[in-house]
């Protein structure tokens, strides 16, 4: 990559498991570039084999940034991220090198692009009844109670993600408005010369299919004992813990049941979270898209091809 283009930030994204991490270490090998990691739970301090970091081979040959900064019980937003991320592009800029933001979190990728949705100022009375409620009759009655009050955000919003329901109800308590009206109002895309957004995928039989091999990789490198060392340390209410993967081993050590079966549910959760990614990506119309179908050395070409033209 040319030296006068490493005023452009690159963006490398794309669903779970589709193959981000090892293609950018390769492009940031051949770009002189490191790595700031736009993932909402690999900021998390023991979450490793769950959370798909890079490996410490990775981690050797490319310096990768925002990663294992709080614990899993310490709280971490997308304005954190914002403002780490800003400060780690200038910084690898100074050193002379390329800045490639990598990660599939769409929140954080727009975040740090298009600046925060903020939403209405948070009421701690109305969230501490609502999460109280939550507590007492399960997150999914506040979930159906979404549901009824918008669709549109319910079905954005998995049933046990306490966290986000809460704050899609307190918007609404807040507002009388639907959040889903609210953010849509709100929160728009900018033009910004800096970004320049390129997005992986595969079919979906051959993601899916890397989905599955990825969460089998991940039970034989040992993630039940990362769970159980997890649960030793921090309460299973964390927000955290209660991601993929973590909250269905979490339900298999403490209420039983067959591991196959919940592993099972693991993959069909992820596929599911897979297709809401893909999803949230296809409204950006800034985002180039990539086919890995045909190895990371046709994806490479292309990718140089691209940047030669935007960045002319």
């Amino acid at each position: 990559m040319q030296s006068d283009n490493s005023q452009r930030v690159i963006i490398l994204l794309g669903p779970t498991a589709v193959g981000k991490t090892a293609i950018s270490v390769l492009l940031a090998e051949r770009w002189d570039g490191e790595i700031v990691v736009a993932d909402s739970l690999q900021v998390y301090r023991y979450m490793d084999i769950g959370t798909g970091k890079p490996t410490p081979r990775e981690r050797e040959r490319i310096p990768h940034h925002l990663i294992d900064l709080v614990e899993p019980n310490e709280p971490f937003t997308a304005g954190d991220f914002s403002g780490l991320a800003e400060a780690k592009i200038e910084e690898i800029r100074r050193k002379g090198r390329v800045p490639l933001v990598v990660g599939g979190c769409g929140l954080y990728i727009r975040a740090l692009v298009d600046g925060l949705f903020l939403g209405p100022p948070a009421s701690p009375e109305i969230r501490e009844r609502l999460q109280r409620e939550a507590k007492e009759w399960g997150g999914e009655a506040l979930h159906r109670r979404l549901a009824g009050i918008d669709p549109l955000s319910a079905c954005k919003i998995q049933s046990g993600d306490t966290f986000r329901i809460v704050r899609a109800l307190q918007i609404f308590e807040s507002t009388g408005r639907k959040p889903s009206e609210v953010r849509g109002l709100e929160w728009t895309r900018k033009r910004d010369r800096r970004f320049l957004f390129i997005g992986f995928w595969r079919t979906r039989s051959s993601l899916y299919r890397l989905i599955e091999d990825r969460i089998d990789s991940m039970m034989e490198a040992g993630f039940l004992v990362e769970v159980r060392s997890l649960l030793a340390r921090f309460s299973s209410d964390c927000k955290p813990i209660q991601a993929l993967g973590y909250k269905h081993m979490i339900d298999y050590l403490q209420k039983g049941g067959d591991l196959a079966e919940k592993v099972s549910l693991w993959k069909r959760d992820t596929r599911h979270y897979a297709k809401r990614q893909l999803t949230w990506f296809s409204k950006d119309d800034r985002i180039v898209w990539i086919s890995l179908e045909h190895g990371e050395s046709e994806a490479c070409r292309r990718m140089e091809e691209i940047i030669e033209m935007e960045m002319a």
